[in-house]
């Protein structure tokens, strides 16, 4: 390195490169245990000093200024991930899965395709009942009908959608 003040960032970068990345990398391994992330800062390091290489008052402390710049990153780093564990929700919300979904879209058809085979008065009753949330009471004012037809649609629909849907599957 006793030339290295003549050479260009290029040539004194390659050398220092070449001589120390595997150390340099060993150094921010260590500090994050993580080989890849270091070996990330190790690069990035590297960049910095090769923009910066003219502002470098003595070249022959490049290492040194390597090694404290791989040091300061893989603090930067820790510190980062503290926040981001911090922040990052202990349990993850139960959502179904795009597969769950597609089922899903599939069941609602066939239940659907059920539906359209009830006769009219035991499909309204089902959809006050289940879509509306109607109680049989508000179902039996809604149709002009009594309770007991309200119960006695809904049950005859019931039947026929169990058996219309278990002779599809």
């Amino acid at each position: 390195m006793a030339q290295e003040s003549s050479w260009d960032a290029d040539e004194a970068l390659t050398a220092v490169y070449t001589a120390h990345y595997t150390s340099l990398v060993r150094l921010g391994a260590l500090l994050l245990r993580d080989t890849g992330s270091a070996e990330e800062i190790v690069q990035d390091a590297f960049v910095a000093m090769h923009a910066r290489w003219h502002r470098l008052r003595d070249p022959h402390k490049a290492l040194a200024y390597l090694r404290t710049a791989v040091v300061n990153r893989c603090r930067s780093r820790q510190r980062h991930l503290v926040v981001v564990d911090k922040h990052t929700p202990r349990t993850l919300p139960d959502e179904p899965s795009a597969e769950h979904a597609a089922l899903r879209t599939v069941e609602t058809d066939r239940v659907i395709d059920a539906m359209r085979t009830l006769p009219e008065k035991q499909r309204t009753v089902m959809v006050l009942r289940y879509y509306g949330d109607l109680s049989e009471a508000e179902i039996a004012d809604a149709m002009g009908i009594s309770r007991g037809s309200v119960k006695s649609h809904a049950a005859r629909a019931t039947k026929s959608l169990r058996q219309v849907l278990e002779q599809s599957r």
